[in-house]
């Protein structure tokens, strides 16, 4: 994108797509592009949501959209810059993203081609195209939300993944995306799709930094398809920095005694959006959904989650906690949506909060719409302080009162990190936390 002047990044977003569209992956009369003009159009419709929007009521995107980016812009970005992230040693399928652009010298993947297919957006859209016909946008829909729409506009890098029927992939697969705005303000748009087909089972997870001090724009699109007896586990870690604007959404899609767990743990970021919206369109589904973040200073993390129960016998189960310092804000609105013929579903919703400033502000809103008779369904929301109890028990057996909170504080984030079965991330995430808690 050039950075010629106009009236708001809505204007340069619709004009920089109408200069550079020849250049798009895909023929102008390809089914996949006439899907992002019809984006397109529906975002140059919805404009950037307001604070009247109910569902961005306490999320104000003002400060970003008056920001002026570079999107998928070069980066020269080595192996010893990926050193200062301190990434995980995984033992499986890598790869890398610098502002929304694979880096194929950085990356790697171990897992056959038999048993896992990996590849770019762009390979995709080149090689399998009946794929992405019957799949993309498909799930995430651009009708009433802006970023989708956005997102599905300029749709040209990311990852597809496809694990076929009968298939456990045993090594996990991490997509790292990373915002290098060392030199300028960044943004990136990656859209992925995964695909997990009847009885296949297999372990992604994404993570989202920065590298530099300039501002970041990321707003990524999720779809995953997880068919009969298929089971995935997916995990969101986001490390990124004060000046980094971040807007997921992650929209899952269930069959027939389908297993989709997840966890979603935000450590760093000055303005966090994620969207988490799961369809259990099958009998005898389970969905697991886990989430953390640690906001301090001025950062804004704000987590919206859906469970939509569509058919009978289901079970969905959502956590997520919360540790809020400084003048930071928090926000969770979690909804539980319970169809007419979604009878005998059992959905659970608990998000904990613990607030350690005066100044900071968590504000939650857990819902529950229920058009069955048969079910058993539960939501709650707590937020507080620190156990006075508990802080005093354990300065009076000698630790010092930092030290104790920062026990105290890990010992409340220990239910979700648990939750995290790929072992070296767990344990990496573990040691981060300990050292943000005791700063």
């Amino acid at each position: 994108m050039n950075n010629q002047p106009h009236n708001d990044l809505k204007s340069r977003l619709l004009a920089d797509f109408r200069t550079s569209e020849e250049r798009m992956n895909g023929a102008s009369k390809s089914a996949l592009h006439q899907i992002r003009r019809e984006a397109l159009n529906q975002f140059d419709r919805l404009g950037f949501p307001t604070v009247k929007h109910e569902e961005w009521k306490y999320t104000n995107v003002n400060s970003l959209i008056k920001e002026v980016f570079e999107f998928n812009a070069p980066s020269a970005i080595t192996l010893e810059d990926l050193a200062q992230l301190e990434s995980s040693q995984l033992n499986g399928n890598v790869l890398y993203f610098v502002n929304g652009q694979y880096q194929p010298q950085l990356s790697k993947i171990v897992s056959p081609a038999d048993q896992l297919s990996i590849t770019t957006l762009a390979e995709a859209v080149k090689n399998t195209p009946d794929l992405l016909n019957q799949y993309f946008a498909k799930y995430a829909d651009f009708q009433d939300n802006a970023f989708t729409a956005l997102n599905t506009a300029f749709a040209s890098e990311g990852v597809v993944i496809h694990v076929p029927a009968h298939t456990t992939v045993e090594a996990p697969t991490i997509l790292r995306f990373i915002s290098d705005a060392r030199q300028m303000n960044v943004a990136s748009q990656p859209r992925n799709l995964f695909i997990v087909d009847q009885n296949a089972e297999v372990k992604v997870a994404e993570s989202f930094r920065t590298l530099g001090d300039q501002a970041s724009f990321t707003n990524v699109v999720t779809e995953i398809v997880v068919a009969e007896d298929a089971r995935m586990e997916y995990y969101k870690i986001q490390n990124e920095s004060d000046m980094a604007y971040h807007i997921g959404t992650t929209q899952v899609y269930q069959q027939d005694r389908s297993h989709f767990y997840s966890a979603t743990v935000t450590l760093d970021g000055g303005f966090i959006r994620n969207n988490l919206n799961i369809a259990l369109d099958g009998s005898n589904c389970e969905a697991h959904m886990y989430g953390l973040y640690f906001p301090n200073g001025r950062q804004h993390i704000d987590n919206h989650t859906l469970v939509d129960h569509r058919k009978p016998n289901s079970h969905s189960n959502e956590l997520y906690k919360g540790i809020l310092e400084d003048r930071s804000t928090g926000v969770f609105n979690g909804k539980i949506f319970v169809r007419q013929d979604a009878q005998k579903t059992n959905a659970y919703q608990s998000c904990k909060n613990v607030v350690l400033s005066n100044d900071a502000t968590m504000n939650t809103k857990p819902q529950l719409e229920i058009f069955a008779d048969d079910v058993k369904c539960s939501h709650g929301t707590t937020t507080g302080k620190l156990n006075e109890e508990a802080l005093f028990y354990l300065q009076s057996r000698g630790i010092p009162k930092t030290e104790a909170q920062s026990l105290l504080m890990f010992a409340f984030a220990e239910d979700v990190i648990k939750k995290i079965k790929i072992d070296p991330l767990r344990e990496q995430l573990e040691r981060r936390i300990q050292a943000k808690l005791a700063r």
